[in-house]
């Protein structure tokens, strides 16, 4: 059997785990919106059309901020299109997703349903095929209170308060050459930065997100990030980072390690951003927003689900919807994991996305809305996480995956608050369980109050239409004994413990 020890001691913080790693994100893609969080005339929909199961769903999730309106659809997105009359919108062809987009909920009533879901508004703009302007109106017309023609456009248009959004993603993927306006860093660079500067020239007190690499693999990683940033370094808060990842079928133990690649590509992108600093000579600090994160099989959708026809244009197909199975579950909880062990250096992340496509949360038009597998370990670790996040001390037996080498067994994430400490276990080990003996006596006196655990017999069992309640959270058993307490792990399992004091 295999072992692992770790050691807790609230003497070693890593830094304050800001909420918004637990956000998520919303594109008009496929039945995200439409059929999704939308459904007028079901049972369950509100006088705005919102559905209330999914709102329920949403605020047990604990989503922090959702990103919005994209993602690729953004590098198309008209921001003028979403506002006014509904019934005078006109509908667009998304490029992006090869559907239609007929813009019935748009700004206002997605600043709505953010109300409702308790949940914060983090912005992209166009800069795919739009630019200084677009950007510049569409954050006059959010931000400032009243006064100027397009912040009184939007009181006629029912909206008095300014939404107020602090965070602003200035672009979607611009790395990718699948994106609406592709350019290279140079270009982008420069794009970003003077987008950046006039933005904040309207209001000084925006949080400004900058592309970087669409993931870990593109050719340009590494090299993008710096050049961008050499343009931006004073323009901009955060850079971002993408990245998805899938099992393959014959290398269980590679996907189990992904937790272990995202901690990889955070601590480059650091580097990168750092060696900037460097040669700068700066002292203001870029750290990362995460916001787009999950596992997808990127290349099952691009030789399956694409739609294409110059007639063929959809509104709100099924796209990405992904079922997802314990062994994915157990992999979100450990990436959830690297994220809280970077938290000093990842300040948002975003789940992509919410609901439908690759979600944690799934609808059928005129039914139910039911759990996947994906939304336990994500619900769990947003409701017990920490103010801030501590060192896991961790020895662990170990495994060589084909992809990324030589990967722990166990890896954990532990954080506390006033109230206690919280400790988030993954055990990669695919045939036997794996015991952990924690080391406590620098906490004190503590007990278990919650231990919760997502495993089972079948690692590709998943929760469907059919059988919406197949996997759930199991309670498992954790003892302690004088400042140790020792815990078995199942085979490929995903574990939270919740300490208290008495």
């Amino acid at each position: 059997m295999p072992q692992a020890s770790l050691t807790i001691n609230p003497a070693f913080a890593i830094g304050a785990v800001d909420r918004r790693l637990f956000g998520s994100f919303v594109e008009h893609l496929g039945r995200s919106v439409y059929d999704g969080i939308y459904e007028p005339g079901h049972a369950a929909s509100d006088d705005e059309g919102f559905r209330g199961d999914v709102l329920e769903l949403v605020r047990e999730l604990g989503v922090s901020t959702i990103r919005y309106p994209g993602g690729n659809f953004v590098s198309g997105f008209k921001w003028e299109d979403s506002v006014g009359p509904a019934s005078d919108r006109p509908t667009r062809l998304d490029l992006a997703w090869h559907s239609k987009e007929t813009n019935e909920v748009g700004l206002h009533e997605f600043s709505s349903w953010l109300r409702k879901a308790g949940s914060e508004l983090m912005l992209a703009v166009n800069l795919g095929t739009r630019g200084v302007e677009e950007a510049l109106d569409l954050l006059e017309y959010a931000n400032v209170p009243s006064g100027s023609t397009l912040s009184d456009l939007r009181r006629s248009n029912g909206l008095e308060e300014p939404l107020a959004v602090k965070t602003w993603c200035l672009g979607n993927e611009m790395d990718g050459p699948w994106q609406l306006g592709h350019r290279n860093a140079d270009d982008y660079g420069k794009l970003a930065s003077m987008t950046a500067k006039a933005m904040r020239q309207l209001d000084s007190s925006l949080e400004l997100v900058v592309c970087g690499s669409s993931n870990r693999t593109m050719p340009t990683f590494g090299a993008w990030e710096h050049t961008v940033l050499q343009h931006t370094y004073d323009d901009i808060d955060l850079i971002s980072c993408h990245a998805y990842w899938a099992e393959s079928q014959s290398d269980l133990g590679s996907f189990l390690a992904a937790g272990h690649d995202m901690s990889l590509m955070i601590e480059e992108v650091v580097a990168t951003a750092d060696s900037v600093k460097a040669a700068l000579k700066k002292t203001k600090q870029i750290n990362i927003s995460f916001d787009e994160w999950n596992v997808w099989d990127i290349e099952r959708f691009a030789e399956e689900d694409q739609i294409t026809g110059i007639d063929n244009w959809p509104v709100a197909p099924r796209l990405l919807e992904d079922s997802y199975t314990v062994v994915d579950a157990v992999v979100v909880g450990s990436l959830l994991i690297s994220l809280l062990n970077h938290a000093d250096r990842v300040s948002s992340a975003s789940l992509a996305q919410l609901v439908n496509v690759i979600a944690p949360i799934m609808t059928e038009p005129g039914g139910i809305a039911w759990k996947q597998t994906t939304f336990f370990p994500f619900a769990v670790t947003s409701r017990l996480a920490g103010a801030t996040a501590l060192t896991p001390r961790i020895v662990s037996d170990t495994y060589e995956s084909s992809v990324h080498g030589t990967v722990k067994v166990v890896d954990a994430a532990v954080t506390s608050d006033a109230q206690g400490t919280s400790v988030f276990l993954v055990n990669r080990a695919v045939d036997s369980a794996t015991t952990v003996t924690i080391d406590i006596a620098a906490l004190g006196a503590v007990s278990v109050v919650e231990a919760v655990a997502l495993y089972d017999d079948d690692i590709h069992a998943a929760n469907t239409l059919e059988s919406p309640e197949r996997v759930a959270l199991r309670p498992i058993s954790a003892s302690t004994t004088d400042g140790t307490l020792t815990i078995e792990l199942p085979p490929v399992s995903w574990v939270a413990l919740r300490l208290s004091a008495g």
